[in-house]
């Protein structure tokens, strides 16, 4: 990871921030859909600082540049940002988050400038308050986004690329059927229509899949659904020769850029109550937008006055996976499993047996190789995390070719991957050693790997909460006053985006507000990473099903999880004497699983049979030692 000297390009942009009468001048790292992975001609963040974290807020004033992002990135930040930016390291004790220090520079009437398509609309309303407070001017609503300019020629070109239907016997449901739920549940709310602007959302809805944005099956479009039709904002130019009969009379078709004009006339078309003396007239039903749509979409709908702000109804029903979305995850991480056994039996006898020097993107690219050759393969659903040692110490480390490290076989190996298929998206991480582990590695691989079977052993009450299960995963950490700073599990979409919401595992207040449901799909990975050392993670993808109890307190349903994943744990790296009797016939009973679902693509392949067949292994419960 490069340091990037970013002198003239912020000399630059506090040149256009003095031109638009900008004090401070904000650089949110999303979209205008509030895309967590973006287009690269969207990676405005990126340019003006030279941090390419996924997650992070730029903040620009006359004199001081600052970067905050979580801790997943610290050690990523520290090495890429530089001496122009101050890091706010966020979560930590006395570090101010962004909004807060941004409102702390706007003091003396200072005004703080964004571009209004890429902040939502409630994280604009709090940041004026939050400047208003401290004595600062206004949030200012910059209609150019000034880093583009800055960028100029070299920015890269906005993606047009095809879009495709997604065949029902995939998305498990015809998109006629979810406009019309949809529909129902704004009927219900008493809700004049809602406006999409998440590109997952838009997907998912109308069973159609891209690729504009790398390893997320979507494409630049918004949507409106109101209670007697149904749009599509995109370029015709766009579409693939199946998508219009798919579509049919249901959908009409709009160009991208008409949604503002459209929004517009939408407020203005709301029927108004009667007017009442020394009250504002107010309209009888007012438009939904997601708690993610862009302030300049909640400017031209007509504002707090007409829209209502929600949890995406869509996005709450795309994370309930159907039967069909269901076994289609089944079926998708089979294959990849095996992909994934065949690489690391194959990297295995590279390093160790022929003494080959592999770099990590050597090693990723392998996998890659393996995995395209599997039926319903697509591509991969984010970018390899194949780290060795210290790197992999940096929890979101992305290998640079040619400029990245060989694969030492002596140290820690951490492979996270994965791959979009029709049926399905996955997403694995394993942690390896080749040679002969340290202690502490041994020891921190074995609590992490308790976490992990800890949290797919639970068995909790309808309306509990990722949240409420976050400390299931680190309780062995904690017990040896250890823990990670990334979240335990985040939702996974069904050949959509490998990071969905709204639920997730962890310490996000967002993933207290909403409970896990039968059939979300989620992460279970647990870390643990020593910056300069090592970095360990175990990854498994999970789905919540009905839950087969002696009781029902409550009269309610119980729920725990069903594991996906079929990738051997590594037995170098297992303590069995930390291991309780119930921990090891997990781990007994899971690699009989992983066995017995893939060892059928290996009849051919004696050394992934081999290898497969050692790591699979039982545990010998009366010695405590594996045998």
């Amino acid at each position: 990871m490069e340091t990037v000297n970013t002198t003239e390009r912020l000399r630059e942009l506090r040149r256009l921030m003095k031109e638009n009468n900008v004090d401070i001048y904000v650089v949110p790292s999303e979209d205008s859909h509030q895309s967590e992975y973006i287009a690269p001609c969207d990676a405005r963040r990126e340019f003006i600082s030279g941090f390419s974290g996924s997650a992070g807020t730029a903040v620009i004033t006359s004199e001081k540049a600052a970067l905050a992002t979580d801790g997943r990135y610290f050690n990523q930040a520290s090495k890429q940002l530089d001496s122009n930016w101050h890091l706010l390291k966020q979560g930590l004790e006395d570090v101010p988050t962004w909004q807060d220090w941004t409102a702390e520079q706007s003091e003396g009437h200072k005004t703080v400038g964004v571009d209004p398509t890429v902040i939502a609309a409630p994280e604009a309303r709090k940041l004026t308050e939050k400047i208003k407070k401290k004595g600062g001017a206004e949030l200012l609503g910059v209609k150019s986004n000034l880093v583009d300019l800055v960028w100029g020629d070299d920015r890269p070109a906005r993606p047009n690329k095809k879009v495709s239907v997604l065949d029902v016997k995939f998305a498990g449901k015809k998109f006629e059927e979810k406009i019309e739920d949809l529909r129902k549940e704004l009927d219900k709310k008493k809700s004049a229509g809602l406006i999409v602007s998440m590109l997952d959302e838009i997907a998912w809805l109308y069973n159609l899949r891209g690729s504009d944005i790398p390893y997320n099956p979507v494409f630049f479009s918004y949507a409106a659904v109101t209670p007697t039709t149904a749009t599509l904002y995109i370029d015709e130019s766009k579409l693939s020769e199946n998508v219009l009969p798919h579509l049919g009379d249901t959908v009409r078709i709009r160009p991208y850029s008409a949604i503002f004009e459209d929004s517009k006339a939408f407020g203005e078309s709301l029927e108004m109550e009667a007017p009442i003396a020394g009250r504002p007239q107010i309209p009888k039903k007012k438009f939904w937008i997601s708690t993610k749509a862009s302030w300049a979409l909640s400017i031209e709908l007509g504002g707090e006055e007409k829209v209502e702000e929600v949890r995406s109804p869509i996005g709450d029903a795309k994370a309930i996976k159907n039967a069909t979305e269901l076994e289609g995850m089944r079926a998708c991480h089979i294959r990849d499993g095996a992909s994934l056994s065949e690489y690391f039996a194959w990297l295995e006898e590279e390093l160790v047996i022929k003494g080959t020097k592999l770099d990590e993107v050597q090693a990723a690219d392998k996998l890659e190789e393996i995995r395209s050759k599997k039926e319903r393969f697509v591509g991969l659903s984010f970018d390899t995390i194949s780290s060795t040692g210290p790197n992999a110490a940096v929890i979101h480390y992305k290998p640079e070719r040619g400029n990245c490290s060989i694969i030492d076989p002596t140290a820690l190996y951490l492979c996270d991957s994965g791959a979009q298929y029709f049926d399905g998206t996955t997403d694995t991480t394993r942690t390896l050693h080749f040679g002969e582990p340290k202690e502490m590695e041994r020891k921190a691989y074995t609590l992490v790997l308790k976490g992990v079977i800890a949290l797919d052993r639970a068995v909790f009450p309808k309306g509990t909460s990722g949240f409420a299960l976050d400390t299931l995963a680190r309780q062995f950490l904690w017990r040896e006053g250890l823990d990670y700073r990334h979240g335990t599990g985040h939702g996974v979409g069904s050949y959509l985006n490998v990071h969905e919401g709204p639920i997730g595992i962890g310490t996000r207040i967002q993933y207290a507000e909403v409970p896990l449901s039968i059939g979300n799909v989620l992460s279970d990975e647990p870390g643990y990473y020593e910056d300069g050392k090592f970095g360990i993670r175990i990854e498994n993808m999970i789905m919540a099903q009905e839950a087969k109890t002696n009781h029902k307190f409550g009269d309610k349903p119980w729920l725990s999880f069903e594991h996906v994943t079929m990738v051997p744990m590594c037995r170098k790296l297992i303590d069995g004497k930390m291991l309780t009797p119930e921990e090891r016939t997990w781990l007994n009973e899971y690699h009989q699983e992983v066995y017995d679902k893939t060892k059928g693509f290996f009849k051919e392949d004696e050394r992934t049979s081999k290898w497969l067949e050692r790591e699979t292994r039982s545990i010998n419960v009366m010695e405590f030692t594996l045998t």
